[in-house]
């Protein structure tokens, strides 16, 4: 293990059909957008575990009972934990002050992203050890698709549209008002919508 002390955090909801990747929905369906979901959540798992770049929490919703959950901890060897909080921000703030309290540092992410590998991620986590206070990973949508930190601040979490093409920039615009220091990594395309479908399918479908 690279960086024993760093955490990633995965962010999850169970494969439900009709509770999952619901701006698919209306091009494929509601069981298809699922199947989807659950491809890509057993990928972001694989990726964040086959670098051995660190240890790797699930952070599940609306709770880790799911059977999928059950199956990837025991396949790969990951922690489980239930998300809290009424809103995105309010769950990503809650599962890293907790994590840091026994961490260095983490890192935050997501299912949406097959473009991420464990290159990112030991860059980012080389990143924080050695001295920067965030790192970002930019999404083509101006979302993010992953945010390290090896701090926290509320101004991060709060009051963010969340989904809102306007995320990456905020978040940039508050790093600046608190003087912390970040880097970035290339910028990555999340499958969220119908038109992120073909270029999916052309690069990741077997």
């Amino acid at each position: 293990m690279q960086f024993p002390d760093s955490r990633i955090l995965i962010f999850a909801k169970a494969p439900v059909p009709g509770q999952v990747k619901t701006r698919l929905i209306p091009a494929v369906g509601a069981n298809e957008a699922c199947r989807l979901h659950r491809r890509m959540l057993e990928a972001a798992v694989s990726a964040a575990v086959s670098g051995g770049v660190a240890p790797v929490n699930c952070w599940c919703a609306p709770s880790t009972d799911h059977p999928d959950f059950r199956k990837l901890a025991v396949q790969y060897g990951i922690g489980l934990e239930c998300q809290t909080g009424v809103d995105l921000g309010e769950r990503m703030r809650g599962a890293a002050e907790a994590t840091l309290h026994n961490a260095g540092s983490v890192l935050l992410t997501g299912t949406d992203c097959p473009g991420l590998t464990p290159s990112h991620f030991r860059q980012a986590l080389e990143w924080l050890n050695s001295g920067s206070d965030a790192v970002l990973g930019p999404a083509e949508d101006g979302g993010y698709v992953l945010l390290g930190l090896r701090r926290i601040h509320p101004t991060l979490f709060n009051k963010i549209p969340w989904g809102d093409d306007q995320v990456l920039s905020i978040t940039r615009s508050r790093l600046v008002a608190l003087g912390w220091k970040w880097q970035e990594l290339e910028t990555l395309q999340d499958i969220d919508r119908p038109e992120d479908l073909d270029r999916y399918r052309k690069r990741y479908s077997p």
